[in-house]
């Protein structure tokens, strides 16, 4: 087995439900342009508040590796 050399790189992902969905929705997106993801860190979550102090939308930042291809 040979070395491997991976890439990270930060994506952020919103729902107006919850951060699990929020994750999910960044790693779904991120899966479809991306080959061979391996991690998914969360780095930050944080929320966006309407003017009558409800959540507007979950925020999750994520730090995100793939591995890169030999072509």
């Amino acid at each position: 087995m040979g070395n491997s050399v991976y890439k990270v790189i930060e994506i952020v992902g919103t729902s107006e439900s919850s951060w699990e969905d929020a994750t999910a929705a960044a790693v779904a997106t991120a899966a479809k342009t991306l080959r061979d993801l391996r991690v998914a860190e969360v780095v930050k979550q944080d929320v966006t508040i309407n003017d009558d102090g409800t959540v507007d939308q979950y925020r999750t930042r994520l730090s995100v590796s793939f591995k890169y291809q030999d072509d």
